[in-house]
C-alpha cells in the first residue's frame, strides 16, 4: 500500500455498494468512485486544502464536487450508518463513554449585559426595586448553609480541586 492508496479491497468492498451508481446513463461517466473517495479521505487525514490534493486523486475540483454532492444528498450519512451498524453487529465498537470534568470559566467582564442595567421585567414590576429584608436574611442564611456544605466537601477526597469562591473567605482548596 503506498501513500495515496488509503483503502484496501476489503474496506472498499464495504463502502462501494453504499455509493450511488457511477454511470447515470446520460452525459460523460463519472470519475471512478474509489479514487475520489480516497482523495476525500486523504484530504481529511492530512488536513490540507482542496487545492493541495495530489493529482493522483484526479482534479481537486472533481473530488470537492463529489464530496459536496455526497454530503448534500445524504450519501455520507448512509455510508456512516451502514458501517456503524456492521461494526456494531460484529462487536467491533465499544460504546463506553468518557466524561471529563473540565471547567471553562468566563472572565468577569465576559458578559454582554452590564450589572446596573434594568431589564423590561424590572421596569414593569416596581416591587422588584425595593429590597425585601426577610428575603435577604433568608438568602444570607442559605449562602452560609451552602458554604458549609462546600467546605465539608473540601474535607473529603474527591480526587481533584474544589474551587470555593467568595465562600467563608476561602479561595481554593487542594484535595488529594
Amino acid at each position: 500500500m503506498d501513500r495515496t492508496s488509503l483503502l484496501d479491497d476489503a474496506q472498499w468492498g464495504l463502502i462501494e455498494p453504499l455509493l450511488p451508481p457511477q454511470r447515470s446513463g446520460k452525459g460523460r461517466p463519472m470519475r471512478e468512485h474509489r479514487q475520489v473517495v480516497e482523495g476525500v479521505i486523504y484530504r481529511y487525514r492530512c488536513g490540507i486544502a482542496w487545492r493541495d490534493l495530489p493529482s493522483s486523486f484526479g482534479p481537486w475540483q472533481t473530488v470537492w464536487k463529489r464530496h459536496r454532492r455526497f454530503s448534500g444528498d445524504g450519501t455520507w450519512d448512509k455510508v456512516l450508518a451502514a458501517l456503524l451498524t456492521q461494526a456494531d453487529a460484529a462487536g467491533e465498537i465499544d460504546w463506553s463513554v468518557s466524561v471529563d470534568s473540565t471547567i471553562n470559566r468566563a472572565h468577569q467582564h465576559g458578559t454582554n449585559l452590564p450589572r446596573g442595567e434594568k431589564t423590561t421585567e424590572d421596569e414593569q414590576n416596581p416591587a422588584a426595586e425595593a429590597p425585601d429584608p426577610v428575603a435577604e436574611s433568608a438568602n444570607s442564611a442559605g449562602a452560609d448553609v451552602v458554604a458549609g456544605a462546600i467546605a465539608s466537601l473540601a474535607e473529603c477526597d474527591t480526587g481533584g480541586f474544589i474551587e470555593l469562591q467568595e465562600s467563608s473567605g476561602l479561595c481554593r482548596s487542594a484535595v488529594h
